[in-house]
């Protein structure tokens, strides 16, 4: 089929010094990040419909175009760190439509498409390659086997690094063995990329699989994540205790705090958040004080919550 990919100059990866000077100039300053909100959602209000693969907009036109406006909106509510549209990008989740042949195009295309609206914006942000989580369940529960994780996750990280993304994000995770196999899929094929790791503690304030944010974080530390945190979940009041429990754990690692913007409801069948922009503010002030370096929202946010979080965290 005739794609996006098709009518770009090749990708290419970016050096490991640089990515990695990249990434040490980005928190070098002390200063909280601020990292992007939803796409998910985003894609959604532009006519994504309910059920579709997101991932194959990032090599269609025009919804390759749209893709580019939801990273130029968030980098224009200053965020510094643009998430590549890709949380289901591996080829587990893309067999669920037919599409797991097209694993390296979707996930480089992605890359591309953040790329070029971080460097029409300055080139002053960082691409991470987005890694959400495989769609299956790992052994003994599931019938994912732990090598063929680290082959499936590898496989999408190769995608990401050969589009040209600064560092790698595996997000919405809620067992360790999964985690587990994609760092070890994305070390294999970037050994030196940075890496950020956050979990979904929406269980009473441990993950679904019964993980505690304190065991999480001694797991990804020893497992050499660079970033460690939560992200999506039940909202801020959520996220801000389990942020606060990490730093108690592990005082020195870099932490991450990626709340939705709001309890989810369900309306006709939808989710629906309803925090406004004023309230994620509060939000990031919070999360920041609980010891987060860097911080975004994830599910029902837009650019004007992260629009007010920039601005409240900069006048603080």
């Amino acid at each position: 089929m005739d794609t996006l990919l098709d009518h770009h100059a090749a990708p290419g990866p970016v050096p490991p010094a640089v990515a990695r000077a990249r990434w040490d100039a980005l928190l070098g300053s002390g200063e909280p990040v601020l990292a992007d909100g939803a796409m998910g959602t985003m894609l959604f209000s532009a006519g994504l419909q309910f059920g579709d693969p997101p991932e194959m907009w990032n090599v269609a036109l025009p919804q390759g175009s749209i893709v580019r406006q939801i990273h130029r909106g968030y980098l224009d509510a200053g965020s510094r760190i643009i998430l590549t549209n890709t949380f289901g990008g591996n080829r587990l989740r893309l067999s669920l439509h037919g599409n797991e042949r097209h694993v390296g195009e979707v996930n480089q295309m992605a890359a591309m498409l953040a790329r070029a609206e971080v460097e029409a914006a300055g080139g002053n942000a960082l691409v991470a390659g987005d890694i959400g989580p495989s769609g299956s369940i790992m052994v003994p529960i599931g019938p994912l086997e732990f090598d063929e994780a680290v082959d499936v996750f590898a496989e999408q990280a190769a995608a990401l690094v050969a589009g040209g993304v600064d560092l790698i994000w595996i997000e919405t995770m809620s067992d360790l063995e999964e985690i587990h196999a994609a760092i070890e899929g994305v070390r294999r094929v970037a050994p030196e990329i940075p890496l950020i790791t956050t979990m979904t503690f929406d269980t009473r304030g441990h993950t679904m699989m019964g993980v505690s944010p304190e065991r999480a974080v001694a797991a990804l530390q020893g497992w050499g994540a660079d970033a460690i945190g939560g992200n999506c979940g039940n909202g801020p009041d959520e996220l801000v205790p389990v942020v606060a429990r990490m730093r108690a754990a592990a005082p020195d690692v870099v932490l991450v705090g990626k709340s939705n913007a709001g309890m989810p409801e369900l309306v006709d069948m939808k989710a629906v958040y309803r925090a406004e922009p004023s309230a994620m503010a509060a939000y990031g002030l919070e999360i920041r004080a609980a010891g987060a370096s860097i911080i975004g929202a994830c599910c029902g946010s837009t650019p004007p919550h992260l629009r007010a979080m920039s601005e409240a965290l900069s006048a603080r």
